[in-house]
C-alpha cells in the first residue's frame, strides 16, 4: 500500500489547465484567510468542480473516479462494512473482486484509514474516488436501522419476559426503560434519515408494526416481539405527559426531542385497539420546513396571483385539500409573506405546527372549552388584521370566520373538500347564508401533493394504451409530448420517486360566481368557474408537471381519479357544458 501521498494541488490542476497562474495567487490568497485546504478553496471560488479535482487527483494516482449518482449500488455489500467505519473513515464497499474490495473514499490517500478497513474487513482494499456528498447520502440510505431495532426489540422482550412487572404499568424508573429509550432513539433516527413525515405503531395479535410514511406511502417492519408494544406506549407518554393508565380513550399530546443533531417535534395520538394502543406521531423538523412562496413550487402564473390575493386587507381565502396535502404549509408561506411589523396576525389552531415570530398563535383545547369559535371571537377584540383559522369545522365558525372577513379583516382558514369548485357550496351546505358567503369569499385554492421523478434514475416512459385514451380527453395535444419515470435507484430506495412537489388550483371568485353564489345554485357556479379564463383545474396542471419531467403521466392520472371527474351525476349535463365552454 506504500505510495507517496504529496501533490500539490495547484500545481497538478495547472498542468492539466483547469487554473491559472492568477487564479492560484487569489486562491492561495484566500486559503491564508479561511485555513481550507486549497482543493476546496479553488472549488469554492469557482475555478474548478469538485469532480474537475476528484478526477485529476484519481489520474496523478491511478485510482479509478467513481461517479455514485450513475453507479449501480449493492446494499448488501455495502452493509459488509459497519456502520461506524463507514462513517469514520468516509467510505463505502462498491464491489467485491477477486483481489479484495473496492471502496469508494472521500480521501483514499489517508493511509491508517486504508490499513484500518483493510483489517476489518480481512481482505486488500482498492480505492477509488468519490464525492463527500453523494457518498453520505448513499450511506444514509444504505445502513437502515431495520436490524438494530429489531435487536434491541428482542433484547427488551427478554427483560420483559423475566421481570414480574408490566412496564405499560409502572413509571420509567425501570432497568427496562434504558433499553426502550434506545428502541425509540433508533425508530426516531431511522424515520429522519429517510424523511418521514409520519411513524405509526401499531400492535397486532402477535405482532408489532412500525410503518413510515415516506412520499405519502408507508415502509413497514414487523417484529415478533408484541409485548414490548405497551412499553413504547407508555414511554411515549411519559415523555408528551400523558396519562399511562388511561389505555381505554384516545389521548393528543406533544413533545420536543433531538435527533441526528436536528430538534424535531413530534406530534403525537393514540387510539386504543384490541391488541393495545395505536400510536401515529407526526415528525414535525422545525429546520427543513418551507415555510417560503418560492419553495411552495407553485407556478408562477398561480403563485403571483395567490400573492396578490394575501396582500389584500379584507376578505376569506381558503385553502382546500385532503388530509396531508400541504394546506397548512401553504397557509403558513402566506403568512410569512405578510409577516411584517405593522400587520398584526393571530391563529387559531390544533394543533401549533409550527412556531412563527412576531405571530399570536393560538393552541385550541376542546377539553377546557377553547374552540375555534371561541377563540375567534376573541381574536376580533384583539384588533387583527390577519386572523388564521386552523379548519372550517362548523357552521358557528364559519359564520364568525365570514362576518369577519366582511369588517375588514383578512381571513385565511382551510376546508376539507375534493376541489375548489365544490369548496364554496360546501360552506352553504354547512348552514351559512349564500349572502354571507357571496359577499365575503374571494378566493379558493385547492391542491394535491404528486411525487416528484426521482432524477437518478429518470428515464423516457412509453404511454400505455389506455393511458393514451385517457390522454386524449383530457389533451389531445399531449399525446406528442414526451414522458418520464424512475427505474428505481440507491438514492430514491428503489422506488422510483424522490419527493414531492404540490400541485394548485386557484379560483378567484368573479361576478358570474358569485351571482351563483347568491342563488344557491351549484351547476351556474360550475359553469361560470369552468368560463374563467384564468382557471385551470388540478389535473391540468398536474399534466403539466408531467410533460415537465417533474411527474410521472400515473401521479397524473392518480391525482385525476382521485377528483371523481368533478360531474356529480345530478347535474351532469350542466357540468359537461361549463367544461366544454371552458375549452
Amino acid at each position: 500500500m506504500a505510495r507517496d501521498t504529496r501533490v500539490r494541488i495547484g500545481d497538478l490542476l495547472q498542468s492539466r489547465g483547469l487554473l491559472t497562474d492568477e487564479q492560484i495567487k487569489l486562491a492561495l490568497a484566500e486559503q491564508k484567510k479561511s485555513g481550507n485546504k486549497i482543493g476546496q478553496v479553488v472549488v469554492d471560488l469557482g475555478f474548478v468542480t469538485e469532480t474537475d479535482v476528484l478526477k485529476s487527483l484519481a489520474s496523478h494516482f491511478k485510482y479509478p473516479y467513481i461517479d455514485l449518482t450513475q453507479f449501480k449500488i449493492n446494499v448488501d455489500l455495502i452493509n459488509k462494512l459497519p456502520e461506524t467505519h463507514s462513517r469514520r473513515f468516509r467510505c463505502i464497499i462498491l464491489s467485491e473482486k477477486s483481489e479484495g474490495f473496492m471502496l469508494g473514499m472521500v480521501d483514499p490517500l489517508d493511509l491508517i484509514a486504508l490499513d484500518e478497513l483493510q483489517r476489518q474487513l480481512k481482505r486488500p482494499v482498492l480505492p477509488a474516488f468519490v464525492k463527500a456528498d453523494d457518498l453520505l447520502a448513499v450511506i444514509d440510505s444504505s445502513y437502515r436501522k431495520h436490524d438494530r431495532i429489531a435487536s434491541i426489540a428482542g433484547e427488551l422482550a427478554g427483560e420483559l419476559e423475566h421481570s414480574d412487572f408490566d412496564l405499560a404499568e409502572i413509571s420509567a424508573d425501570t432497568d427496562s426503560d434504558a433499553t426502550v429509550v434506545r428502541l425509540l432513539q433508533h425508530i426516531l433516527e431511522d424515520a429522519v434519515q429517510i424523511h418521514a413525515s409520519d411513524i405509526h405503531i401499531e400492535p397486532d395479535e402477535k405482532v408489532l408494526r412500525v410503518r413510515l410514511r415516506v412520499d405519502g406511502e408507508l415502509q413497514e417492519q414487523v417484529m415478533s416481539e408484541k409485548r414490548v408494544s405497551g412499553a413504547l406506549v407508555s414511554r411515549l407518554k411519559i415523555m408528551s405527559g400523558l396519562d399511562i393508565a388511561e389505555k381505554r380513550l384516545p389521548q393528543d399530546g406533544r413533545f420536543n426531542i433531538r435527533v441526528s443533531g436536528k430538534n424535531i417535534d413530534i406530534r403525537l395520538s393514540t387510539m386504543p385497539l384490541p391488541h393495545g394502543e395505536s400510536v401515529v406521531m407526526r415528525i414535525l423538523d422545525q429546520a427543513s420546513a418551507s415555510l417560503s412562496m418560492e419553495e411552495l413550487g407553485m407556478p408562477k402564473g398561480i403563485r403571483s396571483r395567490f400573492e396578490n390575493l394575501v396582500n389584500r386587507p379584507y376578505g376569506m381565502i381558503l385553502v382546500t385539500g385532503p388530509t396531508g396535502s400541504g394546506k397548512t404549509t401553504t397557509l403558513y408561506s402566506a403568512l410569512n409573506t405578510i409577516n411584517k411589523p405593522e400587520i398584526k396576525i393571530i391563529t387559531a389552531e390544533d394543533p401549533v405546527e409550527y412556531r412563527l415570530p412576531r405571530i399570536n398563535q393560538v393552541q385550541i383545547n376542546t377539553k377546557i372549552g377553547l374552540t375555534f369559535a371561541i377563540v375567534l371571537r376573541t381574536a376580533l377584540r384583539q384588533d387583527p388584521d390577519v386572523i388564521l383559522i386552523g379548519e372550517m369545522r362548523d357552521q358557528e365558525t364559519a359564520e364568525i370566520g365570514l362576518r369577519a372577513a366582511m369588517t375588514g379583516h383578512l381571513v385565511l382558514s382551510t376546508l376539507h373538500t375534493n376541489d375548489s369548485i365544490s369548496t364554496a357550496m360546501r360552506l352553504i351546505d354547512m348552514g351559512c347564508e349564500p349572502f354571507l358567503v357571496a359577499s365575503s369569499l374571494r378566493a379558493i385554492v385547492a391542491q394535491r401533493l404528486v411525487k416528484k421523478i426521482c432524477e437518478n434514475c429518470k428515464v423516457e416512459y412509453q404511454l400505455s394504451s389506455q393511458e393514451r385514451v385517457w390522454l386524449k380527453n383530457i389533451d389531445e395535444a399531449a399525446l406528442s409530448a414526451k414522458f418520464f419515470n424512475g427505474t428505481g435507484c440507491h438514492q430514491c430506495n428503489n422506488v422510483g420517486y424522490s419527493g414531492r412537489v404540490g400541485v394548485y388550483e386557484l379560483l378567484e371568485l368573479d361576478e358570474p360566481m358569485l351571482n351563483a353564489l347568491r342563488m344557491n345554485s351549484p351547476a351556474e357556479f360550475a359553469r361560470a368557474a369552468y368560463a374563467n379564463e384564468y382557471f385551470i383545474p388540478l389535473s391540468e396542471c398536474a399534466l403539466d408537471y408531467a410533460k415537465q419531467g417533474l411527474t410521472s403521466i400515473k401521479e397524473v392520472f392518480r391525482i385525476s381519479a382521485s377528483l371523481e371527474d368533478r360531474q356529480p351525476a345530478a347535474n351532469e349535463e350542466s357540468y359537461s357544458e361549463g367544461k366544454s365552454q371552458a375549452v
